[in-house]
């Protein structure tokens, strides 16, 4: 029996270049007749992101390969609910004949709204979920997890079907009253054919010269946003801690903590063995994962962290803090022991001291996680969105019966 074809539009707060590659396999796959709709264009064009701490344009392609249109946004473009007021919504939705509609804005925008009472009018299923598997605060203020603990099962048994990025992201949706049936895990991927093209095209031994790495240097890698809740400078104390001559820590990422790390450097001693690398584009992070022998992650909030996944494609083994959510899906089958406490900087040391002095593990980890990444595709995100559709028009017809 041929499989049905489902009208679909997902509906993002603007380009993002882990999504579009997904886009492109779905606008590809007969199973889907896809639109995107755009609340903004923040990414494809250029734009001041505050967590950077720099202006951002993304330079690799956000928007070919599927069909899109530009909702003009009527907000103020800040992070609160009216920053994306998109009302163009409710005639593209009512008008479009959709099956089903994916939400990728976020509940606290006024957009995420419009978009969930057009569907409603339209009797088109609404799927929408959270990529974190926590209640936890990022901002660490301590009523915000009571609150959702109490509002997020009315909120998400809203959804025709709920949709999580990863293992432990069902475990929360189930925690808080949803039903199995009803939670879709759609893995939070990255480009895997792309970061793996590049990574074949890099000359590991000039970029690891031109941090004055040799071939006897162990690199470990930071790559994130300089931000607290990335808490870099464990990794910074750690590496101290270690106090080993022949390796060297990169950190490749911007942000409000750049300085105070900088500072902190020079008085922990390692000013001379670490590389400050700035904000890095999306096309040479492959050279970046490519000439480290291990990345690092010390989050104490972490939705999924999709650096690993990169990493992953690029050789690049990764320990993660244990508050990080590609901890259990990714790092957990390479190696347990990649998985630290957030916060033990000890524990951390200990993983470096051990990683960094045995080259041969090294090199069977990169093995390791780059079998393991072979499974956590955009390939399997696609066959779940249609099994997520499927079922959410089940439930759709079971809400309207």
């Amino acid at each position: 029996m041929a499989e049905s074809r489902y009208r679909l539009l997902y509906i993002c707060s603007h380009p993002i270049p882990y999504v579009s590659p997904l886009f492109r396999r779905l606008a590809q796959d007969p199973r889907f007749d896809l639109h995107i709709a755009y609340c903004s264009m923040a990414g494809a064009t250029a734009v001041h992101d505050p967590e950077f701490n720099t202006t951002v344009k993304w330079d690799v392609e956000l928007l070919d390969g599927f069909s899109w249109t530009e909702i003009p946004n009527k907000g103020n473009g800040g992070p609160g609910f009216f920053g994306l007021l998109n009302p163009g919504l409710w005639g593209f939705i009512r008008k479009g004949q959709f099956d089903a509609v994916v939400c990728f804005t976020g509940y606290v925008r006024a957009s995420f709204w419009i978009s969930f009472f057009a569907c409603r009018l339209s009797r088109t299923a609404f799927l929408f979920g959270t990529d974190t598997f926590t209640v936890a605060a990022k901002d660490g203020r301590s009523w915000k997890p009571a609150l959702k603990r109490f509002f997020w099962p009315y909120l998400y048994r809203l959804a025709d079907q709920t949709i999580v990025g990863s293992s432990p992201g069902r475990d929360l949706m189930l925690s808080l009253g949803i039903q199995p049936d009803h939670i879709s895990v759609l893995p939070n991927a990255v480009d895997n054919d792309w970061w793996i093209d590049q990574a074949s095209r890099v000359d590991r031994n000039a970029v690891r010269a031109s941090w004055g790495a040799t071939a006897e240097t162990a690199v470990v890698l930071f790559c994130a946003k300089l931000q607290p809740w990335k808490r870099p400078g464990d990794l910074l104390r750690a590496f101290a801690e270690v106090n080993d001559p022949n390796s060297l820590l990169v950190i490749a990422g911007e942000g409000p903590l750049r300085q105070s790390m900088e500072e902190e450097a020079v008085r922990l001693g390692i000013a001379d063995l670490t590389r400050f690398l700035g904000f890095i584009n999306q096309s040479q992070l492959p050279s970046i994962y490519v000439g480290a022998d291990l990345m690092v992650l010390p989050s104490e909030y972490d939705a999924f962290g999709l650096v690993v996944n990169e990493a992953y494609c690029c050789g690049c083994p990764a320990a993660v803090s244990d508050v990080v959510g590609a901890a259990s899906d990714l790092v957990a089958p390479v190696d347990p022991a990649l998985i630290f406490p957030h916060g033990d900087v000890s524990a951390l040391a200990q993983i470096l001291r051990s990683g960094l002095s045995h080259r041969q593990r090294l090199q069977e980890l990169r093995q390791a996680a780059f079998r393991r990444i072979s499974n956590w595709s955009h390939r399997e995100s696609a066959s779940a969105t249609w099994e997520a559709i499927r079922s959410a028009l089940q439930h759709r017809g079971q809400r309207d019966s």
